[in-house]
């Protein structure tokens, strides 16, 4: 520990920290723009300097640590200096930064706005750059790229190379000419190594990226006289729709947003946690198959995020045979809305829309990514997906008082859902689902203990062994790509050996491509950090043990769809309409 003092307040800090972490346990913010709590600092903005006495040297908080050489040493974070250096800082990024905050997607929850608020900037001394949108990239049809609003600091960067390891995103260029480019290239981001995930987007502290609005069509679907429209909603929505509205993170809001939902003119309100459930027993019982009867190879990775089966499409293709077939929740519930919906309510297929509320942008691309993904015949199953941020939007535009609505209910025939169906938004809890279900179909006894503490938490990979009938099943559950790599390279080492069953290294593996899971997605409200996610994943854990029921078997409408509709799991029907393929596409090499 070094004895510091901080504006004349002495502090014991761990040596390693830094100024702007140890500021923070006294209450102090320092002001900073590149800094966020998953990425390194990259000093970039420059906002954060503060002093030491004696010195006239001006130093970065959030990259200069403080080490023995500090002990007694005193850090000024606020004089009349030092805001008026930071003001100056703010002034010289705004006069390169585009005038149009009125028509950013980040108006009112920007950063630099904010500071610039704080600052009491009311003119830009130096000028300001004429606004320019010829170099805007939409190319990936889910989050749009605005370089003229990027003011450099470097988190996409760091959070898609260092945390998601994709490498999408990097700095070229020098001083001023510094831009942040897809791969260091000409390349359209839809042409580089980008698979969608988002975290760009959540962390940039500006609109220059942002996920790619599709209200207005939405609202156009709901005006047209001749659209049965449908909607489903994600289980991580729930938890984190209520941020947009001034509620704590984890606040769970399922019922009143039925209630939005149908006040905003949806014919049918579904809930993607019934398909959640129904994702268990299909995908489940695949597991059960290869685990008893070898009918494909393991270990089964699970495939419900679209950016992690991207991911694999591009850079893990010898590991595609471990994939499990089932289609992820969204695509399941568009397929059975085509279908079992349209043939319960005698409805048109071609007349029926469905829309999908998703905490992911990954979740806009899948609706394209293979053909089996149509079910009527023409279009695709899930005709639109709006983002957690969008659907705020899109009650907010309507006018209505979400906090004070009545609550509602889903549509039962496809709305049903069990506490498993629920967790299928956190890192940990597509696993604990399909665990709670795979070891009573095994043993015929229902696990005691629901909760499986080992598979939850943040960790970037956790690994367990569950006794299922006296057989040790290994399971792993990797939470955001930059943590996959390991988990690829073990299964990649045990074939290379000869592949034994005895040493398999797991059994199970459930990958989420964002970290913390979907909770944290790239749609989501903005402000992640391992707090917020904690506070979320909380939020349907609770909901998880307030359901009567909490195994996905247990469910009597999906025990009803397959007495009525689909026979039995992995029955030909289901095969068809719930089951996908993947393409091996190795566009860049790693």
């Amino acid at each position: 520990m070094v004895n510091i003092k901080i504006d004349g307040i002495d502090l014991q800090v761990e040596e390693g920290k830094t100024i702007l972490e140890a500021a923070k346990t006294l209450g102090i913010k320092i002001p900073t723009l590149c800094k966020h709590p998953d990425v390194k600092a990259t000093a970039a903005c420059g906002i954060c300097v503060v002093k030491m006495a004696g010195s006239p040297k001006m130093l970065r908080a959030c990259t200069t640590p403080v080490t023995a050489f500090e002990e007694g040493k005193e850090f000024i974070t606020r004089d009349p200096e030092l805001v008026d250096v930071r003001r100056t800082v703010l002034e010289m990024i705004l006069s390169d930064h585009p005038n149009e905050c009125f028509t950013c997607g980040r108006n009112q929850n920007c950063e630099l706005q904010q500071l610039a608020a704080e600052f009491g900037i009311r003119e830009i001394p130096f000028g300001q750059c004429p606004e320019d949108h010829s170099k805007d990239d939409i190319s990936t049809g889910t989050i749009k790229l605005e370089p003229n609003k990027c003011i450099k600091c470097g988190r996409c960067v760091e959070i898609c190379q260092e945390v998601q390891d994709v490498h999408a995103l990097c700095f070229i260029g020098r001083g001023f000419g510094t831009q942040i480019s897809p791969a260091g290239t000409d390349l359209k981001l839809g042409e580089s190594p980008c698979v969608r995930c988002g975290q760009c987007s959540a962390h940039c502290p500006t609109g220059a990226i942002s996920e790619f609005d599709n209200t207005p069509q939405a609202w156009n679907l709901l005006r047209d006289p001749d659209k049965h429209v449908t909607v489903q909603i994600a289980p991580a929505v729930r938890v984190a729709l209520g941020e947009a509205f001034g509620l704590e993170p984890g606040v769970n809001l399922t019922k009143k947003i039925y209630t939005a939902l149908r006040r905003l003119g949806f014919d049918a309100v579904f809930d993607t946690n019934f398909t959640a459930d129904l994702t268990i027993m299909e995908e489940g019982s695949e597991f059960i198959q290869r685990l008893t009867k070898g009918t494909a190879p393991l270990p089964m990775i699970t495939t419900c995020c679209p950016a992690w089966v991207d991911f694999m499409e591009k850079y893990a293709c010898d590991v595609m045979d471990n994939f499990s077939t089932a289609k992820s929740p969204q695509e399941m519930m568009g397929a059975l809305v085509k279908s079992y919906y349209c043939e319960q309510k005698n409805l048109d297929c071609k007349n029926v829309v469905n829309i999908s509320i998703m905490p992911c942008t990954a979740k806009k691309y899948e609706l394209q990514r293979s053909a089996d993904m149509s079910t009527c015949g023409s279009g695709v199953d899930v005709d639109l997906v709006l983002t957690t941020r969008e659907l705020a939007r899109f009650i907010k535009q309507a006018g209505i008082d979400l906090l004070n609505l009545p609550d509602g209910e889903a549509d039962s025939i496809l709305g049903d859902y069990t506490g498993a169906g629920t967790i299928f938004g956190n890192t940990g809890g597509v696993m604990e689902a399909a665990l709670r279900t795979a070891y009573e179909l095994i043993t015929g006894n229902k696990l005691e203990n629901l909760d499986l503490e080992v598979v939850r938490g943040l960790e970037g990979v956790k690994e367990a062994t569950i006794d299922v009938a006296g057989t040790a099943v290994r399971v792993a559950v990797a939470s955001g790509l930059g943590n996959v790599e390991y988990v690829l390279e073990k299964i990649r080492e045990w074939k290379a050996k000869g592949a034994d069953p005895a040493q398999i290294p797991w059994h199970f593996i459930e990958v989420m491509a964002c970290p913390g899971g979907c909770i944290a997605g790239g749609g989501q409200p903005y402000g992640v950090s391992d707090v917020l996610r904690r506070k979320r994943t909380e939020g349907l854990y609770t909901d998880d043990r307030e359901c009567a029921l909490r195994r996905s078997h247990e469910n009597p409408m999906i025990t009803k769809i397959y007495d009525e509709f689909l026979g039995a799991p992995l029955s030909e029907k289901s095969h068809k309409l719930l089951h996908t393929h993947y393409t091996c596409r190795p566009m860049y090499k790693r």
